[in-house]
């Protein structure tokens, strides 16, 4: 049994995350939103409105990452502070450096 999620398919929830889909959601719009900036600096399009629009690309990946973290806390993190699961925490602590960099 893979991740690999047919399109026919509805993305289940993994590891107990109630907002998978929400994130997914969320992702493919923001790929699409990447995918226009692209097309724009293909197109020569004036630079202020690509930062703009980059601006509103990285708005959009912080609210995933805000909405994945939250999750992550009320699920992963509460199971691993109950474990004693210092790996778990210690995991979470360098990805939120990662993220905050």
């Amino acid at each position: 049994m893979g991740d690999h999620v047919h399109e026919s398919e509805t993305p289940r929830p993994v590891h107990g995350h109630e907002r998978t889909r929400a994130v997914i959601h969320r992702l493919a719009r923001a790929t699409g939103h990447l995918e226009a900036v692209k097309k724009m600096v293909e197109e020569g399009r004036d630079c202020a409105d690509v930062l703009i629009q980059l601006a509103a690309v990285q708005s959009a990946l912080g609210a995933i990452s805000r909405i994945i973290l939250k999750d992550h806390i009320e699920h992963c993190l509460v199971e691993a502070v109950e474990e004693r699961n210092m790996e778990t925490i210690e995991r979470l602590n360098h990805a939120i450096d990662q993220l905050l960099k």
